[in-house]
């Protein structure tokens, strides 16, 4: 069986979750002490080459300075835009920065679009998923997560088999995976077989899209049909691979 959400009550209960967002206000001051024109036009500088980010540190202040050096030489409102999805998937403030991330949406989603990785874009509608309340535009932004992560299943087994698609898991494929990130394009990081929680997060969210329609049934049905074990494809085949139960995205 698939793990839910936790509900907010347990999150409220959860002492590691407070650890992870305290300090959260002193990071949105910048973004609404400027105009996002502004912040848009700022260039982000360092004396370190830009680095994507890899796991996430309890930490705030410490995460959201590994998040920023992913933005190196590029605008200050992409971080912006960053630091808000991190601050809601922490749960610190979510209404407000809910608020602050849609305005920016509404007001430079051209910049944005253009500007965003995949991985970002990905983030943004996840988020635009997890909490605008209008059924419509959730249906919509569902196909990103979709789309994408489908690919990134595709390409992470292309990484993991080689050239080679009869050839077993090659080993050390496996062991770049389970170390560290391995980049795949645009922004997207590979599938970690046996624990990433990916495919539970969109699970998640499909389902929760999908309960706003009778018809949603036809969608997840399809869903659960991909998993069988008579219906060889990519989806079943990792989860062949997988390990963690907490992280299964299958009934």
């Amino acid at each position: 069986m698939i793990h839910r959400r936790k509900s907010a009550f347990e999150k409220w209960f959860s002492f590691s979750r407070h650890r992870r967002r305290q300090g959260a206000d002193e990071h949105v001051q910048q973004l609404d002490a400027q105009d996002l024109s502004a912040l848009r036009d700022q260039i982000i500088t360092g004396d370190e080459q830009a680095q994507y980010a890899h796991g996430a540190s309890v930490d705030l202040s410490e995460h959201l300075a590994k998040v920023r050096r992913e933005f190196i030489g590029q605008s200050e409102l992409l971080y912006q835009h960053a630091m808000l999805i991190v601050l809601m998937r922490r749960d610190a403030d979510v209404a407000a920065n809910y608020e602050r991330f849609k305005r920016m949406w509404l007001s430079q989603r051209d910049f944005l679009v253009k500007h965003l990785d995949l991985r970002w874009l990905i983030s943004a509608c996840d988020t635009f998923i997890d909490h605008d309340t209008d059924p419509v535009m959730r249906a919509v932004l569902m196909n990103g997560p979709l789309l994408a992560n489908t690919v990134k299943l595709a390409e992470t087994e292309r990484f993991i088999l080689g050239v080679n698609a009869e050839t077993p898991d090659q080993p050390e494929a496996l062991g770049a995976l389970w170390s560290h990130r391995v980049g795949l394009f645009d922004g997207i990081a590979g599938f970690i077989p046996g624990t990433d929680d990916t495919l539970r997060n969109m699970r998640w969210r499909l389902e929760a899209v999908c309960q706003l329609h009778p018809l949603g049934a036809v969608v997840m049905e399809i869903f659960e049909r991909l998993q069988r074990e008579s219906n060889d494809n990519v989806y079943l085949r990792f989860k062949q691979r997988h390990t963690r139960e907490k992280t299964r995205w299958w009934d």
